[in-house]
């Protein structure tokens, strides 16, 4: 048996075996959690395809060239309408749930961001705990909040974790991308190969990546610089979020025009989907930040190496050493504390202080 179609499916390798177990004697309805850009969506095509494919994802046949085009008859992908999973989308589903298969052994229904369904996820719930025998559920979720803990506990949970960088580096090598490039920006994607393609192609990130190594030595002691270059690196970091906000911005404006057509007096789900916007965005600012912090923390542990070669004769300087070891501690500290902290510029600042602190000593 075949299961070419988890080829693409790169650094979940327990994720990808615990489906392909499951080809043959599959449950109802299968949970794949995880972020954005780990694979999750790729692997519930493949693990589809594979549903429905008498020989479990041969690669060659009908059933698969089907499904590798989202064609296949028995293949059904369940997106919401409009800001939300509506009570219809998701009604919608549990219908199509019910019928027969057309050519196939099974049915597969695959419904995307089950995340934002936290109001009408009890328009499924009927469906899990009563499934048609030959229907399979496969549901993507990034997250599970508390609403749709009653649906996750009717699925069997398949969990992505983010890429390691050397296995988003290895994709983009492959991709012709140089080798050096491809793991800085593997380094700076946080484990999620669609934000490394983002940086692929975006012209400033070379110049946010220099921003950042120059910090040590633009820090001069004196706190109206850390200021001014913690004011500079968060400008750096809103231009960088720039792009998704205006994605985001575009989609609104598209969907709301779409419900005006269909004589909608405003957006369905408006506020729901504004809200699943700036978490978005305030996940890549959170990744972008991270990524920041990273390269500061390997540029001082650059110097931390060069202060171990002997100097001139023969002497390792032991303030070197200890301070840039402090400077690291303490870019690991800020780190842990981002997430509380209700200011971006004020905990850079204090962050940025205190390295120059430790500069002004050294």
């Amino acid at each position: 048996m075949s299961t070419s179609g988890f080829d693409q499916v790169l650094g979940q390798d327990e994720a990808v075996a615990l489906l392909k177990a499951s080809v043959a004697n599959p449950v109802h309805a299968y949970l794949f959690t995880g972020p954005r850009g780990s694979g999750r969506r790729l692997a519930a095509l493949a693990f589809a395809r594979a549903l429905l494919c008498p020989q479990g994802g041969c690669g060659t046949c009908r059933h698969c060239q089907l499904s590798d085009t989202s064609s296949h008859p028995d293949l059904v992908v369940v997106r919401r309408t409009g800001a939300t999973l509506s009570v219809e989308d998701l009604r919608r589903a549990a219908t199509l749930a019910q019928r027969r298969p057309l050519e196939a052994a099974r049915q597969v229904v695959l419904i995307e961001d089950l995340h934002l369904a936290t109001r009408s996820a009890p328009a499924l719930l009927k469906t899990l705990e009563e499934p048609p025998p030959t229907t399979v559920f496969l549901l993507l979720t990034d997250d599970v909040p508390p609403e749709l803990v009653t649906i996750a506990s009717r699925c069997v949970e398949v969990p992505f974790s983010p890429l390691r960088p050397s296995v988003v580096a290895s994709y983009l090598e492959a991709d012709g991308i140089d080798p050096e490039r491809a793991r800085t920006i593997a380094r700076s994607s946080g484990g999620n190969l669609d934000r490394a393609q983002l940086l692929v192609a975006d012209p400033s990130f070379g110049a946010r990546l220099e921003l950042w190594r120059s910090v040590p030595r633009r820090l001069d002691g004196y706190g109206a610089t850390a200021a001014a270059l913690a004011r500079e690196l968060i400008a750096a970091t809103d231009a960088a979020v720039a792009p998704m906000k205006a994605a985001h911005e575009a989609e609104l404006a598209r969907l709301t025009e779409e419900a005006e057509a269909m004589g909608e007096r405003s957006l369905p789900g408006k506020k729901d989907l504004t809200d699943a916007h700036a978490r978005a965005e305030r996940r890549f600012r959170a990744d972008e930040l991270r990524a920041g912090l990273g390269v500061l923390q390997r540029t001082y542990a650059n110097v931390l190496a060069e202060s171990l070669e002997p100097g001139p004769g023969g002497l390792v300087r032991v303030e070197d050493l200890r301070h840039c070891d402090q400077a690291i501690t303490a870019i690991t500290t800020a780190a842990r504390k981002m997430r509380h902290n209700p200011s971006e510029l004020l905990w850079l600042e204090a962050l940025l202080l205190e390295l120059s602190a430790l500069s002004l000593a050294a």
